[in-house]
């Protein structure tokens, strides 16, 4: 039964679950729309206590609200929100208004309610995922940042700034450009240059010295991105990491490859000289003077593959789309012209293109050249194939030989399974070569070995998802 309704009240709120309660809490009147929000009818809720209704952590301060609002001398209008239970026993979540309005053609005071579930539930994950987040930002040890779009208000930062920067992040909120005058005055030009590209919507990707301690530089590596919204800069965010160990590797490196490229090449290239003389002077000394060539020229070899680990593990290169059966072609062609006859055979070719770094081609020459050399027959038989995996997500390049087991040391090598020590160390560098260039492109290498058929080395590569 619809109670009279003269002044609209109930019209006001029929897209909302309405009802009538009496100063105890009792329904008196319940509109349709308790229904499909509840999964009550209308007559199951008239003479029962709302409050018995409400969600036990909720119901007092909901009672407390509506005895409050009914009480009061002037008008009041209160809204509040709580857990209600539906016919099937599982909580909704309603915002409703209630106030102390009545009429004697209405039966108890007006309370309007809408379901507010989705609303509180996207509230309390997007509440959690920001728990979440700040968590993970007080436990990191970069800086995670975020700045206005024109660099004069901080966001967001973590903890970690006042470690890398050794500045207080109070300072850095109430001068938000304070953190210039920590880095080194020779790169606050590109630090500013950088500023403004993000300003005018570029990414940045770069790297450059602060002064944490006088007189002793760090290094940081700064990825930052404009979050950009209807097409204008809104906020600035990034993370900084401090590189100053990588750098300081990355100049050691620098010294043995200078080591590699002059003072090594130069000495080696004097004992064969000096060896290829006395061979001409001494016709008797022959065989000891190839003793000499060869193991000059060996450590030749290793030296040019010591330089190429240099620079494969110094420089930022970033992957590249490679077509893998253009990689293998190429491979061949080098291997063939090396030994002066085609001595690799192709197997089937699926056209694949993969992400790797572009060293990759390297290193499928040092594969092939390595089955080539190692294998006692006068006609070495060397198969090389590619194909897409059956997942669809990586590319698979197989090398086949006939040549002795790869040694389990060197097969250590190439799947990751050790690392190099004064006692335990592989021959050479080639396969170290490999299994870099291979875990620097997000792939992985296995060797299966047998003494009648041979080795089998497979080499997995993503797949280019562009």
């Amino acid at each position: 039964m619809v109670p009279p309704d003269p002044d609209g009240i109930l019209l006001d709120y029929s897209q909302d679950k309405v009802v009538l309660l009496d100063e105890s809490g009792t329904f008196t009147y319940a509109n349709d729309a308790v229904e499909p929000i509840l999964g009550f009818a209308p007559e199951e809720l008239v003479g029962e206590n709302a409050f018995e209704y409400i969600h036990p952590e909720d119901r007092e301060a909901v009672r407390t609200a509506f005895e409050r609002t009914i009480a009061s001398d002037a008008f009041t209008e209160t809204s509040v929100e709580y857990r209600h239970r539906a016919k099937d026993g599982s909580w909704v979540w309603l915002e409703s208004r209630m106030s102390n309005l009545t009429d004697s053609a209405l039966d108890g005071y007006v309370v309007s309610s809408r379901d507010v579930t989705d609303r509180v539930r996207a509230e309390e994950e997007r509440q959690r995922t920001a728990e979440r987040l700040e968590e993970i930002a007080a436990a990191s040890g970069d800086v995670l940042w975020m700045f206005d779009a024109d660099w004069s208000e901080v966001l967001f930062v973590n903890p970690a700034y006042e470690e890398i920067y050794g500045r207080p992040v109070e300072e850095l909120e109430s001068d938000p450009e304070s953190f210039l005058e920590t880095v080194h005055p020779d790169d606050v030009p590109q630090v500013r240059d950088a500023m403004e590209c993000l300003n005018s919507g570029m990414s940045v990707d770069m790297e450059y010295r602060i002064d944490a301690e006088e007189g002793q530089d760090r290094w940081v590596w700064v990825q930052a991105e404009p979050i950009i919204e209807d097409g204008e800069v809104v906020r600035i965010t990034g993370f900084t990491s401090d590189i100053t160990d990588r750098r300081r590797r990355e100049r050691q490196l620098y010294v043995m490859d200078n080591l590699l490229r002059h003072n090594l090449r130069n000495d080696l290239n004097l004992i064969l000289g000096m060896a290829e003389l006395i061979e001409d002077d001494v016709p008797e000394a022959e065989a000891r003077t190839a003793v000499i060539r060869r193991t000059g020229e060996a450590l030749l070899e290793s030296a040019e593959k010591g330089r190429e680990i240099i620079d494969l593990l110094t420089k930022r290169g970033r992957r590249e789309r490679l077509d893998l059966g253009n990689v293998v072609a190429d491979a061949c062609d080098t291997v063939h012209e090396r030994f002066d006859r085609p001595i690799v055979e192709t197997g089937s070719i699926e056209p694949c293109t993969v992400r790797a770094r572009t060293e990759l081609r390297l290193c499928v020459v040092e594969l092939l050249e390595n089955a080539i050399r190692h294998s006692d027959s006068e006609t070495p038989f060397v198969r090389v194939s590619v194909h897409c995996a059956d997942t669809g997500d990586e590319a698979v390049l197989t090398v086949e030989d006939d040549s002795a087991p790869i040694p389990s040391i060197e097969a250590d090598v190439l799947e990751g399974n050790h690392e190099m020590n004064d006692v335990y160390h592989s021959s050479g560098l080639g396969f170290w070569l490999l299994y870099w260039c291979v875990e620097l492109s997000g792939g992985s290498v296995s060797v299966e070995s047998d003494p009648e058929s041979g080795n089998t080395i497979t080499v997995r590569l993503p797949l280019d998802e562009g």
